[in-house]
């Protein structure tokens, strides 16, 4: 018998096949086995070691307290409703003010005094046809030379940028912001934090020509006064336990995020700011507790106004 042929019923020597017959052999019995499995390089797997079995189950623990941490961050964005900023029709809602005397005691509030602000009319022109006006040294510097006053003084436009910069913050939205004028002539003025000031100094200048005429602004959509005239002391409308501050350029330079920290967190801070061009910061020495620089640089009243709303709104969490 040849030596290259088997018996029948004898076992097959399988080193003599190749390996592409015995490897398709293997897969008919795996799928023989089982025939929902796929493709046998899919479905046949090695034994893990204990390293790779220990990452496997270290990997399912993350992801498993990630989906805690998931869950739990979805519960607490759910369970805590965010305020509503704007009425149903879009419009900001205004902000809380403090109504009566006691409210105004308690609540801390910034109060900002314009010290010394140029906001005086005169009849311009001809008696029958002359007009009130705003004086003003663009416009109006033959008229004030020809009354012999110094027409660099009269500087309406401050009083107008330190209003923008005061009624426009973040502070004021949150109703924590009251503002009075002083002017040289020694009227007093209240502004209510609902005001909106007119952004162009024509427009603003025809306002407070109003004002001083009639004494109060009123507003269109209801009997609220926006702008009114107040008796004389300032003193008379600030809280009794409010700490008060006057900002001269002569006085010791603090920095202003710093200094704030250290100021009686339950009381009002009253801030008298010179809305002038030039002169004496002598204006508020009869009921300031103290006075300070927030810069080492001469700054305008604008710019002053608006570093101390940005380090009150630091201190009181106001964004």
């Amino acid at each position: 018998m040849p030596a290259n042929k088997t018996r029948r019923g004898a076992p097959t020597n399988r080193s003599n096949e190749p390996a592409s017959k015995r490897a398709k052999k293997s897969n008919k019995a795996v799928e023989a086995a089982d025939p929902e499995a796929g493709s046998p390089a899919t479905e046949t797997a090695l034994p893990m070691t204990q390293d790779a079995q220990d990452t496997a189950a270290a990997t399912d623990d993350e992801q498993a307290q990630g989906a805690m941490v998931a869950d739990n961050d979805t519960q607490s964005t759910e369970s805590t409703p965010r305020p509503h900023r704007t009425t149903p029709h879009m419009v900001p809602l205004p902000p809380k003010l403090p109504r009566t005397a006691k409210e105004k005691e308690s609540t801390p509030r910034l109060i900002v005094v314009l010290e010394q602000a140029s906001l005086e009319i005169y009849k311009v022109g001809k008696e029958k046809d002359g007009k009130y006006q705003l004086l003003n040294c663009d416009d109006h510097s033959h008229t004030l030379r020809k009354l012999n006053r110094d027409f660099t003084t009269y500087r309406p436009d401050i009083t107008h940028q330190c209003l923008l910069t005061l009624l426009d913050s973040p502070i004021n939205k949150a109703g924590k912001l009251q503002v009075y004028i002083h002017t040289r002539d020694n009227v007093l003025i209240e502004i209510n934090p609902h005001v909106r000031i007119p952004r162009t100094f024509k427009r603003f200048s025809g306002l407070m020509v109003q004002l001083l005429h009639k004494l109060s602004i009123h507003s269109v959509d209801s009997s609220e006064k926006l702008l009114k005239v107040i008796k004389n002391p300032i003193t008379d409308h600030l809280p009794m336990n409010s700490y008060k501050i006057a900002l001269s350029f002569d006085a010791p330079t603090i920095k202003l995020s710093s200094y704030v920290k250290r100021l009686p967190k339950t009381k009002s801070i009253v801030v008298a700011v010179g809305a002038m061009s030039h002169g004496v910061d002598n204006f508020a020495d009869s009921y300031v507790n103290e006075k300070i620089s927030v810069s080492d640089y001469p700054l305008s009243a604008s710019v002053a106004c608006g570093k101390l709303c940005c380090a009150l709104e630091d201190l009181w969490g106001i964004v």
